[in-house]
């Protein structure tokens, strides 16, 4: 589909997760692919909010060394003002593109920024809570337009490191189990490692793992073949749009004929409507997740809807 077809079907979605009964609904942020057309969260925010009565929406997340940390908290905070109490800023470190086009979006390109994501991270949590030091040279600037509605910060991640950052500044935890799916143990960490903050007395983990889920076994099976064959060519450095599923099967058959077998790199939780409930209440016993968030990748939108509602089913979301 079209780059606006699928920003327009991100919407029709979020209206119907939000009659479903689901929490929240987060907007990734992916540069330079023509598999998602999702380069700027904040820009869809709005319309998906404005969109949709109940349901929690946010960044999933906000890749915050492109950016000013002022920048976001100004950003976020006119959203939160718009909907108060529905606003998530989800913040995560990685470019969310390869390292050339991660170059290209700096403002100042005399040499790439330094990796200084916990400066910037306490920076905007300092706008944000309205906690920066009277000595710091931004101290005077931070008059937010939203207050005194607030969004909620979470910190996303994939390894120890953001689970050690989250726990130190008393942010609640996203952890990417469809990027890394051996995460349990840094989610251990995290609670382990927590100190309250004035936003949050206790740690809170959300896991977020890829999950399809269809009338059969067999159907769903099928429609996973588009997902997995567009991440298999993305890990040998080919980019494409979501194939449709005659294509991926016929790919897929191609490749294990060839190897003898496919590699299953990540977790997919995918079946009947009892199948995945159970395999996603494994995954966040796993986790001791108070949330799992899942992502959906068909082909069709008409198959993704269909997913999405099976799953609300299974859990008696509404």
């Amino acid at each position: 589909m079209t780059g606006g077809d699928a920003l327009r079907n991100s919407i029709d979605l979020a209206r119907l997760a939000d009659s479903l009964g689901y929490t929240r609904y987060w907007i990734a942020e992916h540069h330079a692919t023509p598999m998602l057309a999702s380069p700027s969260p904040e820009a869809l925010i709005g319309p998906v909010a404005a969109a949709t009565t109940r349901i929690r929406v946010g960044s999933g997340g906000i890749m915050l060394p492109h950016y000013s940390p002022l920048k976001v908290a100004e950003t976020f905070s006119m959203l939160s003002g718009l909907f108060p109490g529905r606003i998530d800023l989800g913040l995560g470190r990685a470019p969310g593109s390869d390292q050339r086009t991660a170059f290209a979006l700096q403002r100042d390109r005399r040499e790439r920024a330094p990796d200084d994501f916990f400066d910037q991270l306490r920076e905007l949590l300092g706008y944000l809570h309205h906690t920066l030091p009277t000595d710091h040279p931004f101290a005077r600037v931070a008059v937010l337009p939203g207050g005194p509605e607030c969004p909620e910060p979470w910190l996303l991640g994939s390894s120890p490191q953001s689970a050690i950052w989250a726990a130190e500044l008393g942010l609640p935890y996203v952890f990417a189990d469809f990027i890394n799916s051996d995460g349990a143990a840094i989610a251990a960490l995290y609670r382990e490692r927590f100190k309250p903050s004035d936003q949050l007395a206790a740690p809170r983990v959300i896991v977020a793992t890829w999950a399809l889920c269809a009338e059969t076994a067999d159907e769903a099976e099928a429609l996973a073949s588009s997902s997995r064959m567009a991440m298999m060519l993305l890990r040998a450095g080919r980019l494409i749009p979501v194939p449709p599923v005659d294509k991926a099967l016929a790919f897929l058959a191609a490749q294990e004929r060839i190897t003898g077998a496919l590699p299953q790199h990540r977790r997919l939780t995918l079946g009947t409507p009892d199948a995945v409930r159970e395999g996603l209440t494994s995954v966040a016993r796993e986790y001791g997740a108070d949330e799992v968030m899942i992502v959906t990748i068909t082909h069709d939108h008409a198959a993704r809807r269909r997913s999405y509602e099976l799953v609300a089913s299974a859990f008696d979301a509404a």
